[in-house]
């Protein structure tokens, strides 16, 4: 029985987290050393804002990229209040450069990314692709993926991922709502819009999740709620639930 599945991309299909998480830490790097060991300016204290700062930024903006490397500087600026530390250009400007660099690192798939999307297409499922950012920074992962081979024209990039964005696109009339799939990392802007579409949906368990993506699921399931931690079951779990 012909599904429609829809992906989501960043640290579902292709690693991106780790790449936010390795550059935070050279930005702690760069903070420590500049502001010593000053008790107000931990590696604990120096996380925490640029957290608070980096998901109310996309709480207002969605996912624009300039969010990030302004969480670096506006974090920076924070801690040069609170210590009294004189501000420099030349760091603001290190900082916004390192920020932006997150989006310069290579696209890596996780595993067994080729193998799922070829089982499920071989299958006769139907695949689109629902992504949040910025079009050129996705559609240049997706272009290195070469994922047009499976989603072809269906790819949706949205700034704001949430509950209205995905309804939008259901509501095109292409989908039937008992037959389509939501599958992601985030619970917030995969999971939640997913349930409350009234669509099947398939939590892909991260092993380190952004703060952001981490919310209640307050909504009933009206089909399938799944959990899985490998992308290689995906299409069992959907055969063995489309067949029960």
């Amino acid at each position: 029985m012909k599904q429609q599945i829809m992906f989501d991309l960043d640290d579902t299909l292709i690693h991106c987290n780790k790449y936010f998480y390795l550059v935070i830490d050279q930005f702690i790097d760069a903070m420590t050393t500049w502001f010593g060991s000053s008790p107000q300016v931990s590696v604990q204290a120096i996380r925490d804002k640029q957290m608070e700062i980096d998901i109310a930024g996309v709480a207002v903006f969605g996912f624009k990229s300039e969010h990030f490397p302004q969480s670096f500087v506006d974090t920076y600026i924070h801690f040069s209040h609170l210590t009294g530390r004189k501000r420099s250009t030349n760091e603001e400007n290190f900082l916004w450069k390192l920020g932006l660099s997150v989006y310069e690192h290579d696209t890596e798939p996780y595993p067994n990314m080729e193998q799922t999307l070829f089982s499920l297409a071989e299958a006769g499922h139907e695949l689109h692709l629902y992504t949040g950012g910025e079009m050129p920074i996705q559609r240049r992962k997706i272009e290195k993926m070469n994922l047009e081979r499976y989603f072809e024209s269906r790819i949706y990039i949205r700034r704001l991922k949430n509950s209205d964005a995905l309804e939008n696109i259901l509501s095109t009339g292409v989908f039937n709502r008992s037959s389509t799939w939501m599958i992601g990392n985030s619970i917030r802007t995969d999971v939640v819009p997913a349930l409350t579409a009234g669509i099947h949906a398939i939590h892909m368990r991260a092993v380190s999740e952004w703060e952001y993506n981490v919310i209640q699921i307050e909504v009933e399931p009206k089909g399938a709620f799944l959990t899985l931690d490998h992308l290689k079951d995906v299409p069992d779990a959907i055969h063995g639930y489309v067949n029960r």
